[in-house]
């Protein structure tokens, strides 16, 4: 069975689906049958230079909450996050474009699996962790040689900014064409779909699934003892929802 997810790097709820993802294909039976594929997804395509503006800024513009609501809110995600045993830190600043590190990303896969999954846990790692400003090229280079990458080699990747494009915008069309309009968003075998960081159970339940279902892609939804949670939105158009009682 293949799995794909689609992610980027500014999205909270892709670091978090994915640990919970991770906790429900260790729940999985057949979890040895697995190949999971990240692809990637701009949540602001559009972005330009880092901006040096906090992220609750999105919040503020996007939603309309006050200063205040947008720190409760992006303090609820930091405890979400948390919870799942992952390091988040308050504070970030808006890092403008990801494409360079997905094209980074897609380099990575040369390596193989491994060397993908290090450098993508290691940029999740410096965005909501070390609060690191991933829109500066040298702290790229710095977090990717922290992983075992040549400074040269990385460095010579973001400097031809052709470089795995086509890759990247590949991943999209295939994104808009399976109906996804934010992140993350897993496909398992192109069978069933599952949006929003979920969840480990609902992902237990999806792969058992698509284990022995055919068909079109279908939405999956939870079954009672595993239910969707509202702790579990999607980000898309450079944001993050925010659950209707954060409001």
């Amino acid at each position: 069975m293949r799995v794909e997810i689609w992610s980027d790097i500014a999205c909270p709820w892709c670091y978090i689906g994915k640990a919970r993802f991770e906790k429900g294909l260790a729940a999985f039976e057949h979890r040895a049958e697995v190949e999971v594929v990240h692809r990637s997804f701009e949540l602001a395509p559009d972005a330009g230079e880092p901006t040096g503006l906090p992220v609750t800024r999105i919040l503020t513009d996007k939603y309309g909450l006050s200063p205040d609501e947008a720190e409760a809110a992006e303090a609820r995600v930091a405890r979400t996050a948390r919870g799942e045993g992952l390091a988040y830190a308050s504070g970030r600043l808006m890092n403008g474009s990801t494409f360079g590190l997905h094209r980074l990303l897609h380099h990575a896969k040369k390596r193989g699996p491994e060397a993908h999954a290090a450098l993508l846990d290691a940029f999740y790692q410096a965005n909501f962790a070390d609060l690191k400003p991933l829109g500066d090229p040298g702290t790229v280079v710095a977090v990717a040689a922290s992983v075992g990458w040549e400074e040269a080699e990385v460095r010579t990747v973001l400097a031809d900014e052709d470089a795995y494009a086509d890759d990247v915008r590949a991943d999209e069309r295939e994104a808009a064409a399976l109906g996804a309009t934010g992140v993350p968003f897993f496909v398992l075998d192109r069978r069933f779909g599952v949006s929003g960081g979920q969840p480990a159970e609902v992902f237990t339940q999806a792969l058992e699934q698509a284990h022995v279902a055919g068909g079109g892609l279908v939405q999956v939804q939870a079954s009672v003892g595993a239910q969707a949670s509202e702790d579990a939105p999607v980000c898309e158009d450079g944001a993050c929802a925010v659950p209707a009682h954060q409001h």
